[in-house]
């Protein structure tokens, strides 16, 4: 098995400091890296866990914090932290920003090959990326189908890759066709996979504390998105060349 190291990195961010999680692949040299987003509920193991997972394929990555090292168990707490937070797309670049920057200075990223992938929130930031008009080879979101400002997405220019469950509440149709409708009016080179019968955060392993309503796990969905996301970077962001 590939051996792979990890560190941890602070960094400030939204007048908080963030506290990621960096995994690096075997072996030396420049390698195409991923920017990982995490849900709402902030950096956890599962998202730790993806980033080590893309560097035993051969990327760095970086797992980036949202809320300066806290993880909210407690769904009300959760949703006044990022309501506002995704109500306000600048507050969500620089989140966006200042983790890429950390990603940028590891001697072993190559600056000019790098994609963003994220759940939820994480999701949202890094499509907001796109929309600031920063140079990803790709973008995946998984629940994080939230719509940007008015013509921003036109900035996007790479790939987009989106999933979501068929019974999200927390993402319904409606909000599936505004994004899908963005996507397409700015000419958008964007791809939906909506999971039937999956619920909101279906990628997730259940968790020890209560969860807000329409929030579950499905595993086989769960491990098709990950494969999804996976078959996204093969394709945009190739390890070779």
């Amino acid at each position: 098995m590939t051996t792979i190291t990890t560190r941890t990195v602070s960094y400030p961010a939204d007048g908080l400091t963030m506290i990621g999680h960096l995994a690096l692949p075997a072996g030396a040299g420049l390698r195409p890296a991923v920017l990982v987003g995490p849900e709402g509920v902030g950096l956890s193991d599962v998202e730790r866990g993806r980033a080590e997972a893309l560097a035993e394929l051969g990327y760095v990555a970086l797992a980036f914090d949202l809320h300066g090292g806290r993880y909210f168990d407690d769904p009300e707490e959760m949703l006044a932290r990022c309501m506002p937070l995704l109500a306000d797309p600048d507050r969500m670049r620089d989140i966006g920003h200042a983790a890429l920057d950390v990603l940028r200075a590891e001697p072993r990223a190559d600056p000019d090959r790098i994609a963003a992938v994220g759940y939820g929130t994480g999701g949202a930031i890094a499509l907001e990326l796109g929309r600031d008009g920063v140079d990803l080879r790709a973008i995946g979101t998984v629940n994080g189908l939230i719509t940007g400002r008015p013509g921003e997405a036109a900035r996007i220019r790479c790939p987009v890759w989106a999933g979501v469950g068929s019974e999200d509440p927390i993402m319904p149709p409606a909000q599936r066709e505004a994004f899908t409708t963005e996507m397409r009016e700015a000419g958008v080179d964007w791809r939906l996979v909506v999971y039937g019968g999956a619920l909101h955060a279906f990628h997730h392993p259940p968790v020890d504390h209560a969860a807000p309503p329409g929030v579950g796990h499905h595993p086989r969905h769960a491990q098709r998105a990950w494969q999804d996301i996976v078959g996204l970077l093969t394709e945009c962001l190739p390890l070779a060349g």
